[in-house]
């Protein structure tokens, strides 16, 4: 059994993990940068460390910096929450080398599901339907043009690996491809340091549906249902659902089979996600697994009342999850906003800044708030832009947006700038209430009437 766990994070995942580590009787060990001296999550832990400089490279995703820490203060092992190290095969291979657990999946299931190429093509092979795409890497142009040519516009480039909407763009006719094909180089050589691209068709319009999945060592695996990710902006999500209240039973019954199948197959252990498009005639395809918790996580904690981040700890500790398929129960509807310091008004510009005043939603029945900032703390600018998640739990759908609304309400970050008034547009907006939006709906239908609106109402 564990006695002691590093948090490899910051902000509000890591408090969320600490708090879990404490409710389980197990020390937990904060690692913070110069810039986060003040964070919370550094006064919550048993312990805390600084890891290095501001920069991320330097701090939060230096593997070094992280196992040393973790060498220094004894801990048995490391959770790496999301995002920095979390998807890093060798960091996983490098705390095996030290003799620290990694609470998460294996070296080599990391490393061949971070792959998206190498994992459409390992999912293919389990019988999970991909979209139409590249058979392998795009190397250049002359292929890129033919493969376009074969499965047909509109297309997207994906960097193979990639995540959050980074080294991808969408390309609508043959004139965009050139052009759109060398950006896609570029900045995936810069963030990746290769130029490793492929090419899916756009399956259009479709809902994005995953599927949360846990498997312990005794190759058990289990699905927790699935949820609706479809409210995004630049390929990054605003607002989940879960369940995706839209989707037919047979649809949800097949989804969920397929997701826990394809983990079995690779032997997957710990938390993950299998993500989907489902397209409106109810046929789905593979997007990508995601080889972590994801920052969704707690709407499914809210309608199946299991504590996903716990379960992750017992099952790194070798012990088997502690209830099978046939106990998990699905109970109401449950949504999530992230609340982002940024201006939607100016592309979503991030913001930075000393918080003046802060007012968050309290807790309550149906009702959860994490988050790391509080009043008087200033908000470095060099990591992401999530400063809180607003998640609301009630026996249906409308209700559960109800009480979305009245939670935004209270939300007040004097200061800093945020989307608040972008999610309350959202929140009250009959089509999303209705289910009415699919992948690309916020950003072509919703933006710019929403934008009109907002210049109409600074005009008075």
């Amino acid at each position: 059994m564990f006695k002691k766990v590093l948090v490899a994070n910051r902000g509000e995942i890591a408090v969320r993990i600490i708090r879990a580590l404490r409710e389980m009787g197990i020390a937990s060990v904060a690692v913070y940068s110069e810039a986060d001296r003040q964070a919370y999550h550094t006064e919550l832990a048993d312990e805390a460390i600084c890891i290095g400089p501001a920069k991320t490279l330097d701090s939060y995703a230096n593997p070094v910096a992280i196992l040393s820490a973790a060498l220094v203060t004894g801990a048995d092992a490391i959770h790496p929450g999301y995002g920095f190290l979390s998807e890093r095969s060798d960091f996983v291979t490098m705390c095996e080398e030290v003799g620290v657990t990694f609470i998460g999946p294996k070296a080599s299931i990391i490393r061949d599901m971070g792959n998206k190429q190498n994992a459409r093509e390992t999912m293919r092979q389990a019988g999970v339907p991909i979209t139409p795409g590249s058979p392998g890497l795009v190397e250049d142009l002359i292929q890129a043009e033919a493969i376009a040519q074969e499965i047909g516009y509109p297309l997207m480039i994906k960097a193979a690996d990639g995540g959050g909407g980074k080294g991808m763009r969408r390309v609508d006719s043959p004139d965009q491809l050139a052009n759109l094909f060398a950006q896609a180089q570029q900045e995936t050589q810069s963030i990746y340091g290769n130029q490793d691209l492929y090419i899916e068709r756009i399956i259009y319009p479709a809902k994005h549906i995953e599927v949360q999945l846990l498997g312990d060592q005794q190759g058990q695996v289990v699905h927790l249902g699935e949820r609706d990710c479809s409210l995004q902006r630049k390929n990054q999500k605003v607002i989940e659902i879960a369940p995706a209240t839209g989707l037919a039973d047979d649809v949800r019954q097949a989804l969920c089979q397929t997701a826990v199948q394809a983990a079995q197959s690779i032997g997957y252990t710990n938390a993950g996600t299998i993500e989907f498009l489902v397209d409106q005639e109810g046929s789905y395809y593979f997007m990508e697994m995601n080889t972590r918790l994801q920052v969704e996580h707690p709407i499914t904690e809210m309608i199946t009342g299991i504590d996903i981040v716990k379960e992750q700890i017992r099952i790194a500790q070798g012990l088997p999850l502690s209830f099978k398929q046939d106990e998990v129960q699905f109970d109401g509807v449950a949504i999530e906003c992230r609340l982002n310091a940024e201006d939607p008004r100016a592309d979503f510009m991030p913001s930075s800044g000393y918080i003046d005043r802060l007012i968050l939603p309290a807790g309550g029945m149906g009702l959860r708030t994490e988050s790391a900032i509080y009043p008087h703390y200033s908000l470095p600018p060099f990591y992401d832009s999530m400063i809180a998640k607003i998640i609301t739990h009630q026996p249906t759908r409308q209700a559960a947006f109800n009480l979305m609304q009245r939670a935004l309400v209270e939300v007040n970050v004097e200061g800093l700038t945020t989307n608040v008034e972008l999610l309350e547009a959202l929140v009250h907006d009959r089509d999303v209430q209705a289910d009415h939006f699919h992948i690309r709906w916020l950003e072509e239908e919703f933006m710019p009437k929403w934008q009109v609106e907002e210049e109409a109402d600074g005009a008075i």
